[in-house]
């Protein structure tokens, strides 16, 4: 198995193998991402492209790539964080941006082992990589996740599972009515009904989907205006109070829409935008975005109304197997809808090395593992 030395956003000095592949990188992250063993839109070429290009202004994030011959079989992005949690602590992490709610690294199917074996096998000889490896956002029941244990295993390598929370997930052979019945109580459809009514006496109500490419411009501005209409404005946490996170939306939804991944829905009332829903899919997985509302009509649980016409677009679609919901843990609106939940977790991974190296990078580990079981000890006190 061959891989690149360095890890960095261009070919590393010495590591011909894309070349000799005859692929552009973007070429090869699309085959790899066609063969992944887990669907992940954040890290598929679609939002991936657009987030290095919109969101590492600082160029600090460094990509791992790792080839059997001349084809790629695992990508991992990662950066020098300079804490680790409440730890003023280095480390070294995979990427996951403000707007990245997965972190599985893209895997080819069937070497999940020999993608994690390189990822580790490079990180251990990286003299730029500080004490040890913090992974955040995997599928605990996960392809990946399995392999990096058996990975450890195998090679006597120390770690742990350091945090682990569920969320909503929609994974159902129902239909979108039967699964509506069956997943959300009686006394809530009845008041959902009503605030319909209610909504419709104010005027026009119409559900979209965008089709038209020629439209996308067009929706994102009315997004990113809907969205800093509310609190995410108010907070300064919308994606159009930042120039690179709304180039980032634009640029990810146009390659998305070209590729046909994307998923953008709206309701209208009197042809004004009150709600906007963006999923983002990858091989027969969605991912939901982001989700916007008219605030001012919030009496009428635009949110809610919306996760409905979701509910049926995924529903009906042959395309979609299941959707994540990428939620907070606990969240009460989607937790509500949805009864399927999907566990993530969090890892620590020693890193070897040589020398003075591999014993700083050994105690690090050893010291941020007694610090958490000293912190849980004094709050089960």
């Amino acid at each position: 198995m061959d891989m690149a030395p360095d890890p960095a956003l261009k070919p590393a000095k010495g590591n011909l193998l894309p070349i000799l592949s005859g692929q552009t990188q973007d070429a090869r992250w699309a085959a790899l991402a066609d063969a992944a063993a887990e669907p992940n839109a954040f890290y598929a070429p679609d939002m991936f492209r657009a987030a290095l290009d919109h969101l590492d202004e600082s160029k600090s994030v460094r990509l791992i790539e790792v080839f059997d011959g001349i084809l790629l079989i695992g990508l991992l992005p990662v950066m020098v964080t300079t804490r680790h949690g409440r730890l003023p602590m280095a480390t070294v992490a995979n990427w996951m941006h403000a707007h990245c709610f997965l972190g599985t690294p893209m895997i080819r199917s069937g070497r999940e082992q020999d993608a994690w074996a390189g990822f580790l096998r490079q990180l251990d000889c990286a003299d730029w990589a500080p004490h040890f490896l913090h992974l955040r956002g995997l599928d605990a029941a996960g392809a990946n996740a399995a392999a990096l244990e058996a990975v450890c295993v195998t090679q006597g390598r120390p770690f742990r599972e350091i945090g682990r929370y569920d969320r909503a997930l929609l994974r159902s052979d129902l239909s979108a009515e039967a699964y509506w019945d069956a997943n959300v109580r009686p006394k809530k459809r009845k008041e959902i009904r009503r605030l319909q009514k209610r909504l419709a006496d104010l005027g026009a109500v119409e559900s979209r989907m965008l089709t038209d490419a020629a439209d996308l411009s067009h929706w994102c501005s009315e997004f990113l205006a809907l969205e800093s209409s509310g609190w995410k404005g108010r907070q300064k946490t919308a994606l159009s109070c930042a120039s690179h996170d709304a180039a980032f939306f634009r640029a990810a939804t146009a390659a998305a829409m070209a590729n046909g991944n994307l998923e953008f829905l709206r309701i209208d009332l009197d042809d004004r935008a009150i709600a906007m829903l963006v999923n983002f899919r990858h091989l027969d997985g969605a991912f939901s975005f982001k989700i916007a509302i008219d605030e001012e009509l919030g009496r009428f649980s635009p949110g809610v109304l919306i996760e409905i016409d979701n509910l049926r677009a995924v529903q009906t679609s042959s395309a979609i197997s299941w959707m994540d919901s990428c939620a907070a843990p606990d969240h009460a609106m989607i937790d509500s809808l949805w009864g399927e939940r999907r566990s993530i977790a969090q890892y620590r991974v020693a890193l070897r090395g040589s020398g003075v190296q591999r014993a700083h990078r050994a105690a690090a580990f050893t010291m941020a593992n007694a610090l958490e079981r000293f912190t849980a000890f004094i709050k089960g006190r």
